[in-house]
C-alpha cells in the first residue's frame, strides 16, 4: 500500500495434494525478512497550550510476516504428473498473515502530550487473507519441475494496529516466486 511499500525476500515451504490429473490441495508457509519503509509525519497537540503544536519526525520502519494458506489448485495446461515439457496452474484459498512491525521515530515525542500516528516501539498483526495465484512450471528431470509462480495475497480483515501507518487493506501483498517441486507419486 501506498507509504507502505517494500521489496524483500522471502521463502515459502509448499506442499500439493493432488486429487485428480487436473485439480488438487495446496498447503504452503510462507515468511519474510524485515522489509525497510520511512514516513515523514507530523504529531499534533492534545492541547492549544502546548507548544509547539505540531512536531513533524521521520518514522523508519521494520515490517515482516508469515502467512499460512490453504486451497484449490488447478491445472489450465497439464496436470499434476503430466510429463509435457510446461504446464499452467492457478489457484485461489484463504489463510492467516502474522506480521511484525517496528518503528524508530526521528525524534522523541510526548504521548501525553501529542498524538502520534503511529507508535513507536514493536508490535505485532494478524489478519485473514484471500489468496491467489498463477503458476507455471516446466520439467527439468523425472519427478523434478522449475516453477514460477505470481502470488496475491489479499486482505479480508482489518484489525487496527496502532504500529501500522496505514491499516486499510494492508498489507497488500505481491510476490513472484521461482523454485523447485519434487514429485512423490506414492507413499509405499
Amino acid at each position: 500500500k501506498k507509504d507502505q511499500q517494500f521489496w524483500s525476500a522471502a521463502q515459502t515451504i509448499t506442499a500439493n495434494f493432488s486429487f485428480g490429473q487436473k485439480d488438487g490441495l495446496y498447503v504452503w508457509f510462507y515468511y519474510t525478512v524485515n522489509g525497510r519503509f520511512s514516513n515523514d509525519l507530523t504529531a499534533n497537540a492534545k492541547s492549544v497550550f502546548t507548544n509547539p503544536l505540531q512536531v513533524n519526525y521521520t518514522n523508519d520502519a521494520n515490517l515482516r510476516f508469515s502467512h499460512i494458506s490453504t486451497g484449490w489448485k488447478h491445472y489450465l495446461k497439464g496436470g499434476y504428473e503430466s510429463e509435457m515439457s510446461w504446464k499452467l496452474c492457478f489457484y485461489g484459498g484463504f489463510g492467516l498473515m502474522f506480521g511484525t512491525v517496528t518503528n524508530h521515530h526521528s525524534a522523541s515525542i510526548d504521548t501525553t502530550d501529542y498524538v502520534v500516528p503511529v507508535v513507536q516501539g514493536k508490535g505485532h498483526f494478524k489478519r485473514l487473507t484471500f489468496d491467489m495465484g498463477l503458476g507455471y512450471e516446466t520439467r527439468v528431470a523425472p519427478d523434478i519441475y522449475i516453477y514460477t509462480e505470481a502470488r496475491l495475497l489479499l486482505p479480508t480483515t482489518d484489525y487496527p494496529s496502532e504500529y501500522l501507518f496505514v491499516n486499510d487493506d494492508a498489507p497488500l501483498t505481491g510476490s513472484i516466486n521461482i523454485g523447485v517441486r519434487l514429485f512423490f507419486n506414492k507413499w509405499q
